[in-house]
């Protein structure tokens, strides 16, 4: 078979497979690549030698099955034999829920979280978003510090059970969305920079030099993102990529690499004929990620809106402190302003941040589905000092009404592993980095960060101690018992309700009515002919609704319709959904 390295810099390249060495020849094609003809099958070993040095894997090996500072090996996709044909599912009318594989089941495993997806079917999500499988040290982790971005971690199952876990999804009828991670790689276990420059002093990141986007070089690295990204949804038939922190992605060309990518997935989706998506998670508040391209857009389907988290964590908590500042003088009003405007910044001074922040979306142009809707994730569960999660804190009466906002607002909805039930286990910040000195590093620098913040040293969980990743893990006889089953049918009944309901999908942002009290702590919205109420208060509230007559479809405590006042009776810490059609 063929072997091919991109090493512009070097003057020898070496390549060893299966224990036989041989000298690779310049592609005069192609500058900068080296390639060569070698015996080999499905699961040989193999790696480069760069001008003498130490025998490295390769920076698009399919399979590390000694972790990411071991040799590569062959990986044949065309072995694999898929079941029927999969059509796809696009963003628009989902309901994700993001998965951690290595805490989803105690196993920690691709085989065993397939094993629970009829859990998934049964909820009523559309698409299952996979945190970031790419392999990185050790063998549990939150993945994003993965390298060999063609590859799947071998702790996980490797290449196969991938494969097996997309088409056990897509026989539940489920999409799989995977997460991956542009910005940095590593650091440990990262031999980019031994083969080009990968990497750029151009620009700095919180990772240190950034990936380089832009500087002398950049064609081909862009190329192997790309490549790495048109990989996981033909190889191994995703549906789409979340693309972590885009903000961080420092490009000053014309053409934008999210352009550029979005051009190449849907070029991609064309020649497959099945829709493709591209999520991103960005910090910029700017709507033009998800314009068309036609439009000056980068023409991605959708993006995190952090800003509806935000807003409803602190009308959930009261908790004011970073980020949430912003949200927290009058956290109902943030709350109505994303649920009409997208984004709560749109321009406006943050007082977090010290500066105006965001850009208006075009609420004619620009249909609400494309923003995703959350009320919690795994960053806004594992950055907390002890990966607590709302259900640590809030009763389950006020975990309804986080369900209620998420799954019957404007936005496309997702869950966080266990929301569903309001699990009790947390979620903390774990690693299991096999360098001494970095895994002593992150454990002061975890520290360091809440003691700012009057945090004990004590009191926050050592990501390196195993202990930290086995409590994070899901407990699996929870959803059997007591409230929690209560709010797993709750959260059934909404997706349920928000497939048989148009109004519920309804993509126009200026529809939406709001009305709410923020002494008397009562939220309410309008969804064509639904109306939506929120009692997040410890007492009883009359919430003035604007449809007569209406009957109530769903309800967490029970409800009296309105009469002909329109005005309904709400207990504390409730919500009520009612119908005037």
């Amino acid at each position: 078979m063929r072997f091919e390295v991109w090493a512009p810099e070097a003057e020898r390249v070496v390549l060893e497979c299966a224990g036989v060495t041989r000298a690779l020849e310049r592609d005069g094609d192609r500058a900068g690549w080296w390639a060569g003809d070698a015996a080999a099958e499905d699961g040989t070993r193999y790696g480069f030698s760069v001008d003498g040095g130490p025998v490295l894997p390769d920076p698009r090996s399919r399979r590390q099955p000694e972790g990411p500072d071991g040799l590569s090996a062959v990986v044949d996709h065309d072995r694999y034999a898929w079941r029927a044909p999969w059509t796809g599912r696009g963003v628009r009318e989902a309901v994700l829920y993001e998965l951690h594989v290595g805490t989803y089941t105690r196993e920690g495993t691709l085989d065993a979280a397939a094993g629970r997806l009829g859990h998934l079917a049964e909820l009523g999500v559309t698409h299952v978003e996979l945190m970031p499988l790419c392999p990185f040290p050790g063998r549990y982790g939150w993945g994003y510090e993965g390298v060999s971005l063609w590859a799947v971690h071998e702790p996980y199952g490797g290449p196969e059970a991938l494969k097996r876990f997309v088409d056990a999804a897509h026989a539940h009828g489920l999409g799989v969305v995977l997460d991956v991670v542009h910005n940095h790689l590593g650091p440990s276990g990262n031999h980019l920079p031994a083969f080009g420059p990968y990497f750029t002093e151009t620009h700095q990141t919180p990772w240190g030099a950034a990936v380089n986007l832009d500087a002398p070089g950049s064609d081909e690295v862009r190329a192997y993102l790309i490549g790495s990204a048109l990989a996981w949804l033909r190889d191994y038939r995703i549906d789409g990529l979340r693309l972590d922190a885009v903000h961080a992605l420092r490009d000053t060309r014309a053409c934008h690499f999210l352009e550029e990518l979005s051009v190449a997935v849907d070029s991609l989706a064309a020649e497959l004929g099945r829709p493709l998506s591209l999520i991103a998670e960005s910090d910029l508040g700017d709507p033009r990620i998800v314009a068309p391209r036609a439009r000056g857009g980068l023409g991605l389907q959708a993006q995190w809106n952090d800003d509806f988290h935000h807003a409803l964590h602190t009308a959930l908590t009261g908790e004011s402190q970073g980020y949430y500042a912003d949200f927290a003088r009058a956290p109902l009003a943030a709350l109505a302003k994303t649920l009409t405007h997208g984004f709560f910044h749109d321009g406006t001074y943050s007082t977090f941040r010290g500066r105006a922040h965001g850009r208006p979306v075009d609420r004619a142009r620009t249909p609400a589905y494309r923003f995703l809707g959350y009320a919690q994730t795994h960053d806004q569960i594992g950055n907390r000092a002890q990966g607590d999660r709302l259900s640590a804190s809030l009763s389950p009466g006020l975990l309804a009404c986080a369900a209620a906002l998420t799954l019957t607002g404007p936005f496309t909805p997702m869950l966080f592993m266990g929301e569903e039930w309001g699990a009790t286990t947390p979620w903390q910040f774990f690693t299991d980095h096999t360098d001494p000195e970095l895994a002593e590093a992150v454990r002061r620098g975890r520290r360091r960060e809440f003691a700012a913040h009057g945090w004990a040293e004590e009191d926050i969980p050592d990501p390196q101690d195993h202990g930290t990743r086995d409590r994070s893990c899901l407990d699996w006889s929870e959803p059997a018992e007591g409230h929690h089953a209560r709010l797993l049918a709750w959260h059934r009944e909404l997706i349920a309700l928000r497939r048989a309901r148009g109004d519920l999908t309804d993509p126009d942002l200026s529809a939406v009515r709001v009305a709410h009290d923020e002494e008397a702590r009562w939220f309410a919205f309008r969804r064509g002919d639904l109306r939506i109420a929120v009692n997040f208060g410890k007492e009883a509230v009359t919430v003035p609704l604007d449809g007569r007559h209406a009957r109530v479809v769903a309800a967490w405590e029970p409800v009296d319709a309105p009469g002909a006042d329109g005005l309904v009776r709400l207990p504390a810490e409730s919500c009520v959904i009612l119908a005037t059609a």
